[in-house]
């Protein structure tokens, strides 16, 4: 009985998880298509209503559907999520592929600019050159992926120096397979799993990181909707009108746990 229990709640659980992703990406992409859910569009007679069947998450203070602009934010937060992982993977991957695979100097040189990288202070860097070249879900999106870089590159060099040894990268290097080769065909699908599996962590940094910035006023310029800058929005009718940050703070932390607990799991498994 209690095994049959324990089953229904291991299932249950990452059930309930692809549920909540479910619920961002589908509710994303009809934000995009469906004149219903335009997150600017305002009904001036209807400002600070508490949720209702007409407005399920009630409006702000313009009228505008919190429901809808909630929704917009998620679609904000998963371009900002994919270039992040894009970024960090791609650069701080195959940084860390050619640092395990390489000679000492080579490994020494990389290891030192990773160093620099990880010595920045995250946030306030961000804040800096968005400052300077303008917000965007580009721009936020690729400096958080270079800034995950030297994370991902350190987990790609510990299993490129674990596959190093391996009988199969002697075996390629005695037929006269060339480096590039050895690397491309032996060695990153085994180094893959593993960065695979961080990159859950830097899907929610990422996701974190892109509602601060919002929330301090340095991400994502309105009319462009975000999770951290429609709970900014919110905070200042916080004791009149709760659902207008309540909303996307509450879908952030769902998602957040919800990738928390799927990279747990697939750390588990892998």
């Amino acid at each position: 009985m209690f095994r049959r229990a324990d089953r229904r709640r291991t299932l249950l659980v990452p059930v309930l998880c692809f549920a909540v992703l479910a619920f961002v990406v589908v509710g994303a992409v009809l934000a995009q298509i469906l004149p219903q859910l335009d997150p600017l569009r305002a009904d001036f007679r209807a400002p600070l209503r508490p949720p209702s069947l007409e407005h399920w998450f009630g409006t702000d203070a313009t009228g505008r559907d919190v429901f809808a602009r909630t929704l917009a934010g998620g679609a904000s937060s998963i371009i900002v999520v994919a270039l992040t992982v894009a970024v960090g993977l791609v650069i701080g991957g195959g940084l860390g592929v050619i640092a395990g695979f390489s000679p000492g100097w080579v490994d020494s040189g990389i290891g030192i600019v990773l160093d620099l990288v990880l010595a920045l202070p995250g946030l306030i860097t961000v804040m800096i050159v968005v400052t300077l070249i303008g917000p965007g879900q580009v721009t936020i999106g690729a400096l958080i992926g270079l800034l995950m870089a030297p994370a991902f590159a350190r987990v790609a060099r510990s299993a490129t120096l674990s596959v190093r040894g391996q009988d199969f990268v002697h075996a390629a290097r005695i037929m006269g397979a060339p480096p590039l080769r050895i690397v491309a065909s032996e060695v990153v699908r085994c180094v893959l799993p593993a960065v695979a599996a961080y990159s859950f962590t830097a899907v929610t940094v990422a996701i974190v990181a892109e509602g601060s910035l919002s929330f301090l006023g340095f991400g994502l310029a309105p009319p462009t909707a975000s999770w951290g800058g429609l709970i900014a929005e919110g905070h200042t009718h916080i004791a009149s009108a709760p659902w207008i940050c309540l909303a996307p703070a509450v879908v952030l932390c769902a998602t957040v746990l919800a990738v928390n607990v799927l990279g747990e799991r697939w750390g588990r498994t892998r």
